[in-house]
């Protein structure tokens, strides 16, 4: 089932992106991010020990696993098959999100939305697609869309790079579509240039948008500091 309500209990669909070394510093990240967070992203690819177990132990947001290739931006440079066996533990933990790129071998993508499906699980698959250099035509965008809505996955992910203001509206233009298709999608840019579609993403329906923990780096450019988005979104509601 396709996922199209936003959970009430933290307001806004915000994801805070956990980037660490070690479990430990991780863990310790998360926590104190989650009390301004709707949900955690644990970037795998970052960790030297790649076990979802005590995420799913330690933590009480929602999670999202993502084990990032160095083709798409990320830090994993191993095996493909390799990269998988964590998204796979994250299913079978029954994680809130894990996230395969469009990108990845159509067999091994397969294979992560066919365990999920397999099991019952309440795991949501995000299908993503990241262009860290430009924003391409919205002919192209289109075609990336329609490949994740065709996929199979539960949430569609397209992130690209923004060098004016046309950029971000090409990309938050495709919000609308998967709206009337009943298709969550995560949409918006990186980039200085990008910044204000984090937050214009939720007021146009977007599923989630991404931020970085107070206390750390990002992940990716432009990534606004949690307490920060908040700020911006309170204001634009009036408190």
């Amino acid at each position: 089932m396709r996922d199209s309500v936003a959970s009430k209990s933290s307001g806004p669909r915000i994801c805070v992106a956990i980037a660490a070394q070690s479990v430990k510093a991780a863990l310790a990240a998360a926590r104190k991010a989650a009390p301004a967070a709707a949900v955690i992203e644990i970037r795998l690819d970052a960790l030297e020990n790649q076990d979802v177990a005590p995420f799913i132990a330690g933590l009480r947001r929602p999670l999202l696993f993502t084990n990032r290739p160095v083709w798409e931006g990320g830090a994993f440079d191993g095996p493909e098959k390799q990269r998988l066996q964590p998204l796979l533990a994250a299913i079978q933990a029954g994680a809130a999100y894990v996230d395969i790129e469009l990108r990845t071998a159509i067999a091994l993508r397969r294979q992560l939305l066919t365990t999920q499906s397999s099991m019952t699980s309440k795991t949501k698959v995000i299908v993503s697609w990241h262009d860290f250099g430009r924003t391409p035509s919205s002919e192209k965008l289109s075609q990336v869309f329609y490949k994740q809505y065709q996929s199979g996955a539960q949430i569609g992910k397209i992130v690209t790079m923004a060098h004016d203001y046309l950029d971000a509206a090409r990309v938050l233009a495709l919000l609308p579509l998967a709206r009337k298709l009943k298709f969550p999608l995560i949409a918006f840019c990186m980039g200085q240039e990008g910044m204000i579609s984090r937050l214009a993403t939720l007021e146009q329906g977007g599923y989630m948008t991404y931020a970085a923990p107070d206390s750390g780096e990002g992940t990716a450019p432009g990534q606004l500091p949690v307490s920060a988005l908040r700020a911006l979104l309170a204001g634009r509601h009036g408190g």
